[in-house]
Order: structure tokens, then C-alpha cells, then sequence
């Protein structure tokens, strides 16, 4: 992936999830709608299940209450807020660290000392999902 296109599927996914965490912060539609495509064609959540509600607990100061939905909420937060103003510094300072660290982290998680811990966590989140009936 070239750095430009990196730049702008990351800023681009940060600011929708933005927006739609925002939204369904305002929101008092139905606390039962779910995006997921995986829980609505199967009744089952994905391991990401949550991780809305994680980012709006953490929004409203419910940190506990974050982790218990979906500790990925935790990452996906964060990277959100990081990942965009990382960019823009890229972008004014005419750098590519941004795209450096990615190409690093891309090519360390081919190694399965690395990818197969993750991929257990992941795992686990999963199984605390459809455990807890996310």
C-alpha cells in the first residue's frame, strides 16, 4: 500500500468512526441496532462486537464499564485520536514516520512469535463476547 493511500484510508476510518461514535453518543434510537454483519446474519458477535459502546464509555468516564463491553475499545480509541494528528504532522512536516512505524508493525506481525499470541487475545475477546452475549 503507497503511503498516500495509507494516509487516507486511516484518516478517512478514524474520522467516520468519529462521527458515528458522536452520533450515536446523541442518538436515542435503539441501544439494540447493531452494524455488524457477522451478529445480524448469525446471531453471533464478532470479536469487535462492542467496540462502539466501549468508545462511548470511555466518552462518558466509564472506563470499567469500556473494558467489560470490549477491551478493544481501549486500542480502536486510541489509535483513533493518535493516528490522524500523526498524519497531518507527516504531512506538514513532509515526513513518512506515520507510514514507517505500519511498514514496521506490518512486517513484525508476519512472524508467529508475534501474530499468534495476538490472534489467542483476539480469540479470547471473541469467546468473552459471546460469552457475556455482547
Amino acid at each position: 500500500m503507497t503511503k498516500n493511500r495509507l494516509y487516507v484510508l486511516i484518516f478517512t476510518a478514524c474520522l467516520l468512526g468519529f462521527l458515528y461514535s458522536f452520533y450515536k453518543i446523541q442518538s436515542h434510537h435503539d441501544e439494540d441496532f447493531s452494524v455488524c454483519l457477522i451478529k445480524n446474519t448469525t446471531g453471533i458477535p464478532c470479536p469487535s462486537c462492542g467496540t462502539t459502546r466501549a468508545i462511548i464509555a470511555i466518552f462518558r468516564g466509564n472506563f470499567i464499564e469500556s473494558i467489560y463491553i470490549n477491551p478493544l475499545g481501549i486500542l480502536v480509541l486510541s489509535i483513533m485520536i493518535v493516528a490522524p494528528f500523526w498524519i497531518m504532522i507527516d504531512w506538514i512536516l513532509k515526513k513518512s514516520s506515520f507510514y514507517f512505524i505500519y511498514k514496521k508493525v506490518e512486517t513484525r506481525l508476519k512472524n508467529p512469535i508475534v501474530y499468534i499470541p495476538l490472534l489467542i487475545l483476539v480469540i479470547a475477546n471473541w469467546v468473552w463476547n459471546i460469552l457475556k452475549n455482547n
